[in-house]
């Protein structure tokens, strides 16, 4: 049975890593925990549960706790505290990581305020890429701190800190990314039983997209709600999903993110200037890049399709139904590529999607 933990209990507990740790005393930590010291923070698809403690008005950090206690959410925090604490270390710009209770799964991370990439995106939508100096210099630094964190980040890596798997290969492709696309979107909101043994043509994708060098850290859902603005410097969250894998696919995950729709020039200009970025710190990965990239960035529109119907008709999470349909459109779009012309089950199942959320 999952062990259920109530507000009063996890608070008490963050108050006590924060006392433990030096940050607060006693008389402060109680004091952080009544009124509006302590204040509920939305989360976006994550069932964790998120606090902002203020202390004298000022942000002091946030707490996340699980939902309950089962044995996954506690590796799940295990995960958040030893690799946040790993990619700090590797001059990943990470919040700072305060405490953790290996018990009840609490964390005490930095504060880094409200403001993420897509908001600045967003705000910006229609003059958006006519005076767009401010959104591409952060997103030029997120470049760059992208694949230090991926080059240096796989420096001392240990798989085992990871809570789910260590590594991004193809049985997590077919289950967690085409298999999600299948279950979620295919059935659940298409409600189409009959995918015509589209299985055959996954399969085929994702032994090409396994097939890229996969040494490298991988956050595996790097889009801009994770990637936090503060006083202008860009900083990375949500990181503990994190293990091994190829280059292509968080760099995927930041130019088809649904939430800023990049437009393609836009687009093509990051990947350009990463490849750069590639190949000035490690020599000869642009070519593997160029080779796999198409075809991870197909696994990771099928994997957002896939997250957004479920988060949306089975948590009944509104705020995702609005980007199923740019998913869908980029996912098709994405498939025009002569690469994947052979891929005709594929394509029709996306056709039938779109017809069903167009007429909706």
């Amino acid at each position: 049975m999952v062990n259920q933990l109530s507000d009063p209990e996890i608070l008490q507990c963050a108050a006590q890593l924060l006392v433990s740790s030096g940050m607060l005393s006693v008389y402060e930590a109680e004091r952080a925990l009544v009124g509006d010291s302590c204040q509920a923070i939305r989360s976006d698809g994550s069932t964790r549960r998120f606090w902002r403690l203020r202390v004298d008005g000022k942000p002091l950090c946030i707490i996340v706790a699980p939902a309950g206690g089962s044995p996954a959410e506690l590796a799940e925090a295990r995960s958040a505290w030893l690799i946040g604490n790993h990619l700090r270390s590797c001059a990943v710009p990470v919040p700072e990581l305060y405490g953790w209770d290996e018990e009840k799964g609490i964390l005490a991370f930095e504060d880094l305020g409200d403001v993420r990439l897509h908001d600045l995106a967003a705000k910006q939508k229609g003059e958006y890429f006519q005076n767009a100096e401010q959104i591409s210099n952060l997103y030029r630094e997120v470049l760059r701190n992208l694949a230090n964190m991926q080059i240096v980040g796989a420096t001392g890596f240990d798989p085992a800190w990871c809570w789910d798997t260590g590594r991004y290969d193809v049985p997590l492709m077919l289950e967690r990314e085409s298999g999600y696309f299948l279950r979620a979107f295919c059935h659940g909101v298409v409600g189409q039983e009959d995918t015509g043994r589209v299985e055959e043509e996954f399969q085929d994708i994702a032994v090409i997209a396994g097939s890229a060098p996969a040494e490298f850290f991988l956050h595996r859902d790097f889009q801009s709600r994770n990637i936090m603005v503060q006083e202008g410097t860009v900083r990375f969250i949500d990181f503990q999903g994190g293990r091994f894998g190829p280059l292509g696919y968080d760099l995927a995950s930041l130019l088809i993110d649904p939430y800023t729709s990049l437009p393609l020039q836009f687009q093509e200009e990051l990947l350009d200037q990463y490849v750069g970025i590639i190949a000035s710190r490690c020599s000869g990965c642009e070519i593997n890049f160029n080779k796999y990239y198409k075809f991870l960035a197909v696994q990771r529109n099928l994997q957002i399709v896939g997250a957004f119907a479920f988060l949306s008709k089975v948590r009944g999470k509104v705020f995702f139904a609005k980007f199923l349909l740019p998913a869908l459109v980029s996912l098709r779009d994405r498939l025009e590529d002569s690469h994947f012309s052979g891929y005709r089950r594929l394509h029709n199942l996306v056709d039938q999607g779109l017809a069903v959320l167009v007429n909706h």
